[in-house]
């Protein structure tokens, strides 16, 4: 994997007029997820029924504690969000004052780790950007402000400390080496400091202490991990958040600011007339996203359908971007499904969107367990493969200049806009990999620069997938790639959109120009206007006779087609 204005959660006041209908409509939704409590915790149902705007003011009706510390540095990553955000409640609960914190770390603007790419590419910049922007807008609705600075966050937290009385700092736990080794620096400094630190657990559905297995044990197979989970753990309820967060420490707080991309040092691109994501970053934008998809176009009703989809919007949900930066809570996601089924309907689309958070649950956990192996030549199972280092064949991939035209659509779908379709990431992964037998982390590394999506965990685990070194249960798994083209772009339309100069060839035998007549190219000249292919898979050809012209009739999209890069379509739950 719009309503404007609307906020998660935020007292009457500041909600504007157009987006009341919105939030009414959500607490309603959320009042009837189960008999006698709500998902917010300490809320019941029948509190809800007899007093809406109580419920909405007050946010929980939980017994007010002593806090234990006075000011309390609330660092946020990829949580920037307001609703159930645990971090965020833990600092107002146990602190008389909250500094909610975020820190453009330089690194992330740095270079990739083995192939020096550029880290953190234009379009993933500027939804960080806006995502900052709109979680200090929402803060500001709730009494507070979110102080924004360009540094290390160890530095910065060093700094702020010379001018700050400080008691403890929190924020969310992550589980691969830069995020923990970062982690290990600000717990460096608050331990010179005689600062306490806490941890907190908060980017998955399932929570770690949920699982009836540890970490070091979880299930080398997604199909184990997943069935255990739905059998004998429980995806927790939302966390109540307040409506005015604590007040600020008392001080003289100097911010950066929120930067521009410049001063990133990222150049700018104008959102592309064809991306299938012309969002923008935030909780807000999210959340606006969630309605419109489930409960205003009631797309999630043919999901499961439209997943492998190319074009457009609409496709799939699109969520994994504000995933990948905590702007949207899992369990949010989570709970609006099951008001969903239980007020529209419940079928094999609604349950797959689930499914497919579960998946990435899966991909966390793995890398909690295996650690740097992720990041291996060899990957978690530490298989010897001898890959290949071809750098001017990896440009051509990266380019979208292979020939192949299906591959090159897609590659060109990143480079323009920042996002790729599964089904493309899928196919272009396997071509890296299993035909051209490249270094996996060369792709791992591009995916990581270009991305907006891009999240270090179902990043690299996909990438171990799809290379034959992870959690795939089949050996040898390969895609096709004419197969894939013709039975998810048939009529072309999609390497039309992408690959314009070959746009004068008819129905799907776009898939495959160097096999045609020049009668059938249409003026469209190879080597000249498009490159011939750098490969030809041998079991390519068995497919070349059923690409067809426009005017043949074509039955092929009745039924899913193709490997999933992730589980057989005849996956059973």
């Amino acid at each position: 994997m719009a309503v404007t204005g609307r906020r998660f959660e935020t007292g009457l006041e500041f909600i504007p007029s157009s987006s009341m209908c919105v939030v009414l409509e959500s607490l309603r939704r959320i009042s009837n997820q189960a008999i006698g409590k709500t998902v917010f915790e300490g809320i019941s149902r029948n509190t809800y029924s007899c007093n809406l705007n109580k419920m909405i003011s007050s946010g929980s009706s939980q017994t007010v504690q002593q806090p234990k510390y006075r000011n309390c540095v609330c660092w946020l990553r990829n949580d920037l969000r307001y609703h159930d955000n645990e971090v965020i409640l833990w600092a107002h609960e146990n602190s008389e004052r909250v500094m909610p914190l975020y820190c453009f770390d330089p690194r992330h603007f740095g270079k990739t780790y083995k192939y020096g790419f550029p880290k953190t590419g234009p379009f993933r910049a500027k939804f960080l950007l806006e995502s900052v922007q709109d979680m200090h807008e929402t803060l500001k609705t709730h009494g507070s402000k979110l102080s924004v600075f360009v540094g290390k966050p160890e530095e910065v937290i060093a700094s702020l400390l010379e001018n700050l009385e400080v008691d403890v700092i929190v924020y969310q736990k992550e589980v691969t080496k830069e995020e923990t080794d970062v982690e290990a620096a600000v717990q460096n400094v608050a331990k010179r400091n005689k600062i306490k630190f806490n941890t907190i657990w908060g980017s998955t559905l399932y929570h770690e202490d949920d699982l009836r297995f540890s970490v070091k044990f979880i299930p080398d197979t997604y199909t184990e991990f997943r069935k255990s989970v739905e059998a004998q753990s429980k995806i927790r309820i939302l966390k109540p958040m307040p409506d005015v967060l604590k007040p600020l420490p008392t001080g003289e707080i100097k911010c950066s600011g929120v930067p521009s991309l410049v001063e990133l040092g990222v150049k700018d691109f104008p959102l592309h007339e064809s991306s299938a994501f012309p969002f923008k970053g935030g909780e807000t934008a999210a959340l606006q996203r969630l309605n419109s998809y489930f409960w205003e176009s009631q797309a999630i009703e043919k999901y499961k359908e439209t997943r492998n989809g190319l074009i457009g919007s609409e496709y799939s949900t699109k969520f994994s971007c504000w995933l990948a930066f905590g702007c949207i809570s899992p369990r949010y996601i989570y709970h609006q499904i099951k008001s969903y089924e239980r007020e529209r309907t419940k079928n094999d689309s609604t349950y797959w969107v689930i499914f497919e958070l579960i998946w990435r649950d899966y991909f966390r956990f793995v890398c909690a367990k295996y650690g740097n192996l992720v990041f291996y030549p060899g990957g978690i199972m530490q298989k010897k493969i001898t890959w290949k280092y071809d750098l001017n064949t990896f440009q051509k991939w990266a380019d979208g200049q292979t020939g192949v035209p299906f591959v090159d659509a897609n590659m060109r779908e990143l480079l323009k806009t920042g996002w790729m379709s599964n089904r493309g990431r899928q196919n272009v992964a396997s071509f890296l990999t299993k035909d051209l037998q490249l270094d996996w982390r060369l792709g791992a590394e591009w995916f990581e620069y270009l991305l907006i999506d891009y999240d270090v965990c179902s990043n690299y685990g996909n990438w171990n997938y799809s290379a034959g070194i992870g959690n795939d249960p089949r050996e040898n798994r390969k895609f096709n790639m004419i197969k894939q083209g013709t039975d998810y772009d048939s009529e072309g339309n999609y390497i039309r959109t992408w690959v314009p100069e070959l746009q004068p060839i008819l129905g799907s035998k776009i898939h495959i120009p160097w096999t045609l007549h020049p009668s059938d190219l249409h003026g469209v000249k190879l080597g000249v206007h498009y490159p011939f292919p750098i490969l030809v898979a041998s079991e390519w050809t068995r497919h070349f006779d059923k690409t067809k012209n426009p005017r043949w009739p074509d039955h092929r999209q009745k039924n899913q087609k193709g490997i999933d890069f992730y589980f057989k379509n005849n996956s059973k739950r």
